[in-house]
């Protein structure tokens, strides 16, 4: 059993369901991830155990902890596979409270599911909790155009209405669950998540000197996220090629 003192702050290249049953119970605040679903990545022909990942990360997940599960649908044959739905029901299944499901708008770009459907630019972001969440800390940019509104009053002790009045909001208000923000392109994996979105993950859901995972990390951006927010990180990864890009990544001063 990997004491956690001895794997944080470090890319393992392993694969990540063999490295996962080694962690002990309960040690991860927050996962961030995207599995090569149905096969629309190609992975180098490496397997993806979707039940066994489920599972290893419910246990190793804290009580109160978050596994951001970032997935979409192929379409085979005129109809999407729906893998996404069925994976966030397994989660659920196994102990899994289903939080929040977000929606990531891939701003400037676009897929062809069918000829005869329109642009697919979106994917799901399922918000896992591990019983009641222990961490929320909301970005609030969202421009609030109303800032001054009338507002109910509501009622008294003795139920009855008090009077309408009028109020001011904040300029800026919590931010909606579908999030607008441009792929990442790189030439180093075919899929990187954006810079960006795992930013925006990590702060919405840890605190500073949190445990941040990623068991498929690909070239490493949301180990190099966490890393910046001064949290810590776990990152797994089977392809030696990416791991490789992941540890230079690291080593190199903070992203913009």
């Amino acid at each position: 059993m990997y004491k956690i003192e001895d794997i944080i702050n470090k890319i393992h290249c392993f694969d990540c369901l063999t490295f996962m049953k080694e962690m002990e119970d309960k040690s991860v605040d927050l996962t961030i991830t995207s599995p090569p679903y149905d096969n629309l990545r190609d992975y180098k022909g490496y397997t993806f155990n979707f039940e066994g990942i489920a599972k290893q990360l419910y246990r190793i997940t804290k009580d109160g902890g978050v596994v951001v599960w970032v997935v979409g649908d192929a379409t085979i044959k005129g109809s999407e596979t729906g893998t996404s739905f069925k994976q966030a029901l397994y989660f659920k299944e196994i102990g899994f409270n289903l939080h929040d499901t977000m929606i990531w708008v891939k701003t400037g770009q676009g897929a062809v599911g069918s000829i005869y459907s329109y642009w697919q630019n979106f994917e799901y972001m399922f918000i896992l909790s591990k019983g009641k969440l222990k961490t929320f800390n909301p970005i609030e940019d969202r421009k609030n155009y109303a800032c001054e509104r009338w507002a109910n009053g509501g009622r008294d002790k003795t139920g009855q209405s008090k009077s309408r009045r009028w109020v001011k909001s904040e300029d800026f208000g919590k931010r909606f669950n579908v999030w607008k923000i441009t792929p990442q392109c790189e030439s180093e994996h075919p899929a990187p998540f954006p810079k960006k979105l795992a930013e925006d993950h990590i702060l919405s859901w840890s605190n500073e000197g949190d445990i941040v995972l990623d068991p498929m990390c690909g070239s490493g951006t949301t180990c190099k996220m966490a890393q910046n927010l001064k949290r810590k990180y776990i990152g797994i990864e089977i392809s030696q090629e990416y791991c490789k890009i992941a540890k230079q990544r690291l080593m190199q001063k903070p992203l913009l």
